[in-house]
């Protein structure tokens, strides 16, 4: 276990790409290793790649890039300007709304974060906010992707743990917004304390007929998530055959709803998707190896051991296993610690109760929020890089919303119903 630790921890400080980082060192343990055949190492990664299941993962990936491709973000952000017009730090809000319609498109946090700093950065630089603030709402407010449906996270939990991709998309729709509203409160609280984007008095309020006449633009990207549980929920196709329905949906509605779809962009959406694909399958892969490897030197026992020995009460060990996400996350890619972790983690919360759908939305959030933080979050470096913020500018604006983060977790740890309601509404208490 120390070999495989130290070989883990040595590439990582190298700077290694996350996929061979933990290939490799799966690979040295199985070379010191003479109890186990090297030939595991092979069949591992092969058989890590033979999922009918995480089919779903290439389909979401190639169905998100379509949608941006066919106008569809670009109507939610009209939606989202409406909205939030009247509001205070009103170009701010835009962001945390458009992280919530875009859940269902994305499907990616890092994703997210990045197009809206394209896209809204220039124009907050305009209306007066610091490169650090900009940075930070459209970055921490991309959190909320990671459990509004589609969420990639929320698949690969559901396949490692063998939980319901269903219910985890259902449970994670009321967390999502419930935390749309604690960013939106964070913004308009720090928006007018460093005097942002004030509303103008000019401005009329929305109107009911500006809002249904903007809503019959943008329903079919609001009905995608809906569509997907309803379609799992009715048997209609499975979560697997559900990327493959969000493709044709992503099509349909790009070509001859929205007509932008052309052929140049679906190629440009195919390519994306290779791309994007390639490395995270590549993780997916490798990450076989290493994961019998922790498996085979009882890391799960040692782990729950140490953990169960702080406390039994259930909330407590959930925020203990929640921290240690927390700093997992800030190294390592999250689709790797859903796929390192899972295996963990999930036999030690069933052991005291605790849902695995309540659990996999916990961890999902807290996960992702790992790639937002110091010291090397891709979604921090990708939007500081955009804007040319210096790291330590958006750290120091990010604290109010990592605290209205911070606070929305603990309210659905100890009100696991929250997140429980909807999916025990639609699928039956298990």
């Amino acid at each position: 276990m120390t070999l495989l630790l130290i070989c883990f921890f040595l590439f990582l400080v190298l700077r290694m790409p996350i996929a061979f980082v933990i290939g490799l060192s799966g690979l040295v343990f199985f070379l010191a290793t003479s109890a186990l055949p090297t030939s595991i190492v092979v069949n591992r990664i092969i058989a890590q790649s033979q999922s009918f299941a995480f089919l779903a993962v290439p389909f979401f990936i190639f169905a998100g890039n379509l949608m941006n491709e066919s106008g569809i973000t670009q109507r939610l952000l009209g939606l989202a300007r409406l909205v939030t017009r009247t509001m205070y730090g009103g170009t701010a809000q835009i962001s945390v709304v458009m992280s919530t319609l875009m859940g269902g498109v994305s499907g990616s946090a890092t994703a997210d974060a990045a197009m809206e700093t394209r896209i809204l950065g220039p124009e907050m630089l305009k209306r007066g906010y610091s490169k650090g603030y900009i940075c930070a709402v459209n970055c921490i407010t991309a959190l909320i992707t990671a459990t509004i449906p589609p969420s990639l996270g929320l698949i690969i939990f559901g396949f490692i743990g063998e939980v319901s991709i269903g219910r985890l998309f259902a449970a994670g729709m009321i967390p999502g917004v419930l935390m749309m509203l604690f960013l939106m409160t964070t913004t308009s609280i720090t928006s007018r304390i460093k005097k942002y984007d004030p509303p103008r008095k000019d401005i009329p309020r929305v109107t009911i007929k500006e809002l249904l006449d903007n809503l019959k633009e943008s329903i079919w990207a609001l009905l995608f998530p809906i569509l997907l549980i309803v379609g799992i929920r009715m048997g209609v196709f499975t979560p697997s055959e559900s990327g493959a329905f969000a493709v044709i949906y992503a099509i349909i509605v790009g070509k001859f709803i929205y007509k932008e779809l052309t052929w140049k962009s679906f190629m440009n959406a195919l390519k994306m998707s290779f791309r994007d694909n390639g490395a995270i399958l590549l993780i997916i892969a490798l990450s076989g190896p290493f994961s019998y490897a922790i498996t085979f030197v009882e890391l799960p026992i040692v782990l729950s051991n140490f953990i169960f020995g702080i406390s039994d009460n259930p909330q407590i060990l959930t925020i203990i296993m929640l921290c240690f996400l927390f700093v997992s996350g800030m190294f390592v890619d999250s689709n790797v610690n859903f796929l390192l972790l899972t295996p963990i983690f999930l036999p030690m919360v069933t052991s005291v109760g605790m849902d695995p759908v309540h659990f996999g939305v916990l961890m999902a959030t807290m996960v992702t929020l790992g790639v937002m933080t110091p010291p090397i979050g891709s979604a921090l470096y990708t939007v500081c890089g955009i804007l040319d913020c210096p790291p330590e500018e958006y750290t120091a604006a990010s604290l109010p919303f990592l605290a209205a983060v911070i606070a929305e977790l603990l309210i659905l740890v100890f009100f696991p119903q929250i997140v429980l309601w909807l999916p025990n509404l639609i699928f039956g208490a298990q």
